[in-house]
């Protein structure tokens, strides 16, 4: 894939890690960039109410630790396919995310160590079956339906660590048939990236290829059939996604 004017791939070395590889110059789009990156990507743990806004909004207490879940692979969608709406549902809600893309395996990492372990960063969607996800949490039962549908993860395009520099203080921002939904910071995340990354690998080893959603700010809120969903990272990153 192409970000300025950088070819940005995720390739498995020798060794059988994935490595990013970048070279400068290429004005040429490599079109299956993202399909090797979700084949070669094993997991993908989401990280719930990182943000106090958007705890607030929904009636949730601002969590002490970080809430965990995980959503499968196959709930990837790339740009020119459609979100589905997941049967049985009745409100369908966007949230916009920064994902982690970890380019070295580890665990037990500590934060001072977490940056050696990001290959780079994605601009994701956590779609979420927010009237399952409801009853779910009623009955004491996990979010897997709710959160793990197909097409529940749309993604874009890797962005490198030199074009991201900053990812602690990035504007994330959506809008749905034009109308901004989402506008918020990662500045203002309960738990930083390197916090994160040393969490989570206390409980499972982070591998090449796998994602860290590191969950959404305020303002999230139900699309229907039709409707267009346009979300970036600043002016780093940006997609387009059209709800079916």
């Amino acid at each position: 894939m192409i970000i300025g004017n950088k070819q940005i791939s995720f390739l498995p070395s020798q060794t059988g890690e994935l490595s990013l590889i970048i070279r400068s110059d290429i004005t040429t789009m490599t079109s299956n960039t993202v399909l090797k990156f979700r084949e070669l990507g094993k997991k993908i743990v989401a990280v719930g109410r990182n943000y106090k806004e958007h705890a607030a909004e929904l009636g949730n207490a601002v969590p002490t630790k970080p809430i965990l879940f995980l959503k499968p692979t196959t709930s990837y969608v790339t740009q020119g396919h459609n979100i589905k709406i997941p049967p049985s549902c009745k409100s369908l809600h966007h949230e916009v995310e920064l994902g982690i893309v970890i380019g070295k395996t580890g665990s037990q990492i500590t934060e001072e160590r977490a940056g050696d372990h990001i290959g780079g960063y994605v601009l994701a969607l956590d779609m979420t079956a927010r009237d399952l996800q409801d009853e779910a949490k009623k009955k004491g039962h996990p979010w897997t339906l709710a959160k793990g549908f197909d097409t529940s993860c749309p993604i874009g395009d890797v962005i490198s660590k030199e074009n991201l520099p900053n990812p602690g203080n990035v504007q994330l921002w959506l809008k749905v048939n034009g109308e901004t939904k989402q506008d918020g910071n990662t500045k203002d995340m309960i738990f930083s990236i390197p916090f994160l990354i040393s969490y989570i690998s206390k409980y499972f080893t982070l591998e090449e290829g796998d994602v860290i959603l590191t969950g959404t700010p305020s303002g999230v809120g139900p699309v229907d059939k039709g409707d267009v969903i346009d979300a970036g990272i600043g002016e780093i990153s940006s997609f387009r996604f059209k709800v079916e």
